[in-house]
């Protein structure tokens, strides 16, 4: 069986934004919607049921990163049309409306704080779920 979508840890998050980023910029020469990232609340749903929908929805090429319930996913070459098309999909796997919000890379930030402190925000201001475990990238000193 062909694994869909690629997990890491969430100690990496940062990171693999970076790599997007990196390889957004050297590939993407007119810097259209090169990736969205995506957050899905799935608190009320069966960690099983999760591990199924991942495997059903996504391609090989999507990243996976989550935080409990919490999940994170990094869609190369998607804009938030196909970000939209992807939490459909997990509604319909899970025959529920699903939280989610999604911000694109660079239109909505060109880095991982600006792009996190985003997602945190809307997420915050829409569905009252402050993604506080975001912290230690938002507020991180370089």
């Amino acid at each position: 069986m062909i694994t869909k979508g690629v997990h890491f840890l969430f100690e990496d998050f940062e990171q693999l934004i970076r790599l997007h980023i990196g390889m957004s910029d050297r590939l993407d020469e007119n810097r259209s919607e090169s990736f969205t990232l995506m957050h899905c609340d799935f608190s009320e749903i069966d960690i099983k049921i999760i591990d199924q929908s991942l495997e059903q929805v996504l391609r090989g090429s999507d990243c996976i990163v989550n935080f409990g319930k919490d999940y994170f996913f990094v869609l190369p070459y998607t804009d938030k049309f196909g970000a939209a098309a992807v939490n459909k999909m997990f509604e319909e796997f899970f025959v529920k409306e699903i939280r989610h919000f999604a911000v694109s890379y660079p239109i909505d930030g060109e880095s991982p704080k600006a792009l996190l402190t985003e997602l945190q925000d809307n997420v915050s201001r829409k569905y009252k779920n402050d993604l506080k475990f975001l912290d230690f990238i938002v507020y991180r000193e370089y």
